[in-house]
């Protein structure tokens, strides 16, 4: 269930988001192994004039993508596949050739399983009631 937050600037054409949802979710399955029909995106557009890098305005398309993923679900090298890959697809989609802004990021957070969850249940629990019916179908 993980959750990405994308923050972009400048204002984008609101067509590209849903590109650009199903690119991020396509690569956090292939990348981090998600599940695609759990995974949220939510695209917010950063006015240029309230983006800035070393205290000036930026001056090419930036981008800040966060991702919230369950802690110890992945490795460093599987999270270091996902940066990369997400990094270069928003600069495919966002750069219009001329690249992003260097100071442009990807962040992946771990959230401990018991401090987050979806539909009123945490990981955590999640987790325990599939132990839990996995023992109950071995005896």
């Amino acid at each position: 269930m993980p959750t990405l937050q994308l923050k972009v600037s400048p204002l984008q054409n609101p067509s590209r988001y849903r590109a650009l949802a199903e690119a991020l979710t396509r690569i956090t399955a292939e990348e981090l192994g998600k599940r695609a029909e759990v995974t949220a995106v939510v695209i917010d557009d950063v006015p240029a004039a309230r983006w800035h890098v070393g205290g000036t305005d930026v001056q090419r398309p930036t981008a800040m993508l966060e991702i919230s993923i369950t802690q110890g679900t992945n490795t460093a090298a599987q999270k270091a596949a996902f940066i990369e890959r997400a990094f270069a697809e928003l600069e495919a989609q966002l750069g219009h050739g001329q690249g992003l802004e260097p100071a442009s990021y990807v962040i992946v957070r771990e959230v401990p399983a018991s401090d987050w969850g979806y539909g009123g249940q945490t990981q955590a629990a999640r987790a325990l009631a599939k132990t839990s019916a996995a023992q109950a179908i071995a005896m």
